[in-house]
């Protein structure tokens, strides 16, 4: 199947990513939003990664440290190939159309890439109101973190087209998609995803089982949770916390610089929806609780200015 036009659910962190580097590397990209005013916050998220895109390709010209993957097929790119890979990211932030109208944004899609909330009601509701909407052919993955997309695929009307296709965050420089399928994808459908995920810069990491967690998300959420368990307890503060990691470790960044990143309405939501977040008194309740106080001052990470650090 030949993928052309590229719909996003939702034009969160990962989501505008998504959108851009498809754009990026030729698709027709549209990007689906609930209303004006979710519109209106993903713009910004989307001149930022312009701004990036375009500040990385031209460090590369000097500094091969620079180098991303999802960007250039090398290191060693001649500066002359670089100016037109800037001019290509203005053309594709440009060439990207955001829609509030399902059957605008729907109604012509090869696939669509769900990044909406990691609350499975929420992804339900969606799911049930484009079904109709789809054309026959398209492909429908999600981006979900944690939920499997066997508990997802009934919801779609077209479960041997449906299967999850999971980034990684800054998909420009960490550039893999992890691809999952159900018991009942078809192998045509996982195909055609894994050629797609290649086709935009990633490397498609090919699961052979559904996996909570898929393989990123098993080894970091731990690894946060782990982070936000001394917070909530508190055993230390963030800053302690993150120098711990990176002194020990030599890793440039700690687990609430992550966090920032990846953002806290993501981490929230996971946590929240453990059966553990339930108990009265429990850790995993206090990082909820702490989580949801930071989101309601508006603190919600890195795209926001602020979230366990100042941006």
């Amino acid at each position: 199947m030949e993928i052309k036009n590229v719909v996003v659910a939702g034009g969160g962190v990962l989501g505008s990513q998504i959108a851009l580097q498809s754009a990026y590397k030729g698709f027709n990209v549209s990007v689906w939003l609930r209303s004006e005013a979710s519109a209106e916050r993903a713009r910004p998220k989307l001149e930022r990664l312009r701004g990036i895109y375009k500040q990385t390709l031209q460090a590369m010209k000097t500094n091969p440290a620079a180098y991303c993957r999802g960007l250039a097929d090398s290191p060693d790119t001649p500066t002359e190939q670089l100016d037109a890979l800037i001019a290509k990211v203005d053309a594709a932030a440009d060439s990207i159309r955001f829609f509030t109208s399902e059957q605008e944004a729907f109604s012509a899609a090869d696939l669509v890439v769900e990044a909406i909330a990691e609350v499975i009601g929420e992804k339900e509701a969606f799911y049930g109101s484009i079904r109709d909407l789809l054309p026959q052919r398209a492909i429908l993955c999600t981006n979900s973190s944690t939920l499997l997309p066997s508990a997802m695929m009934e919801f779609t009307g077209r479960p041997d087209r449906f299967l999850a296709l999971h980034f990684a965050n800054n998909i420009w420089k960490n550039n893999t998609a992890e691809v999952m399928g159900t018991a009942k994808t078809s192998a045509e459908s996982y195909q055609a995803v894994v050629d797609f995920a290649r086709a935009i810069g990633m490397i498609p990491l090919e699961l052979k089982k559904e996996q909570p967690g898929y393989l990123l998300n098993s080894m970091l959420v731990p690894f946060l949770n782990a982070a936000e368990a001394l917070l909530a307890n508190d055993v230390a503060d963030v800053e302690t916390i993150d120098k711990a990691w990176m002194l020990g470790t030599g890793a440039p960044l700690g687990p609430f610089r992550i966090l920032d990143i990846v953002g806290l309405a993501t981490a929230y939501n996971i946590v929240a929806a453990s059966p553990a977040a339930q108990e009265p008194g429990s850790t995993a309740q206090r990082i909820a609780a702490l989580l949801k106080a930071k989101i309601d001052e508006g603190k919600t990470g890195i795209n926001a200015g602020e979230g366990f650090y100042r941006y």
